[in-house]
């Protein structure tokens, strides 16, 4: 009696095994194909990256999008594969949790980093539209520098005085910028002011000489001059010029157009008188 009880508390046991063991044999091509779908579409991922990342180089310079767009080549096909091959097994179901789940997972994500997020859809297009490049001196956000790098997330760039400036893709990407390499040019302005007994036509052609021996001006834009105002005791006047940036600075350029224009003054007796302090009350007449 008692082996019959145990016979019959095994026996379906055993059925169910060789249900399994049946269905198993049954699964073995699908496996199979299954695991050679995955080492096609693996190849295909490696290839995929690396095609991606050789066309992406030729038209940005920037290394994170490169490694970022072909990383995500890859993980995409890799995906497509592995999609393909829980079908093949006949995993329909688990194929749509997954997608599923990926879909909240971003959605969450993209709450969850949403400045992270933007800051690096903002990258990824500076990168593509290329409107600043490594080496441009631009003005944007409030700052002037050269820019050292442009990753994704964020643009470095050299205020000229020392400091790394580190601004957000985003803001570069969403405000204006003036880039002052782009034409290779760039303006430089000096203001001064000569004694009202002078002739204004001889300061303006003095000017203008001195100005012009200077060897970094460009050679496509000429020197403007205009007198600007009457001052409290001086006849104003600005200068205004191009500077070839390969060459010089604009601060560099402007001290040595103010050591010109001293120097040629001094030679023909052009007196530049003392300025009154700003906000200065004037004399009183006894």
């Amino acid at each position: 009696m008692l082996l019959v009880e145990i016979s019959k508390k095994v026996d379906p046991v055993f059925v169910k095994l060789d249900k399994w063991f049946d269905l198993s044999i049954g699964y073995i091509p699908n496996v199979v194909m299954a695991i050679l779908l995955l080492v096609v579409f693996r190849y295909l991922a490696g290839y995929g990256g690396r095609l991606m990342a050789k066309v992406l180089a030729k038209a940005s310079q920037n290394e994170a999008l490169v490694s970022l767009v072909s990383s995500l080549t890859r993980i995409v096909i890799l995906t497509t594969g592995l999609f393909f091959a829980l079908g093949i097994l006949g995993l329909e179901k688990t194929v749509t949790s997954m997608v599923a789940g990926a879909g909240v997972i971003a959605l969450a994500l993209g709450f969850a980093f949403q400045d992270l997020t933007t800051n690096f859809i903002s990258g990824a297009f500076i990168a593509i539209q290329r409107p600043i490049k490594v080496g441009d001196i631009i003005e944007t956000n409030g700052f002037t520098g050269r820019v050292k790098s442009i990753n994704l997330r964020s643009v470095i760039i050299d205020n000229l005085a020392g400091q790394q400036v580190e601004i957000p893709s985003k803001d570069i990407f969403q405000k204006p910028i003036t880039n002052f390499t782009h034409s290779g040019e760039r303006r430089v302005q000096v203001e001064c002011g000569v004694a009202f007994n002078e002739d204004l036509a001889f300061v303006e052609k003095i000017s203008l000489e001195a100005v012009q021996s200077l060897g970094f001006l460009s050679n496509t834009r000429p020197v403007d001059f205009s007198f600007t105002k009457f001052g409290a005791n001086t006849i104003d006047f600005q200068v205004q010029f191009w500077i070839d940036q390969i060459k010089i600075g604009p601060g560099s350029a402007k001290s040595e157009a103010i050591k010109v224009l001293k120097s040629a003054f001094d030679i023909h007796g052009i007196a530049i008188p003392v300025r009154a302090p700003e906000g200065a009350a004037e004399p009183k007449k006894e």
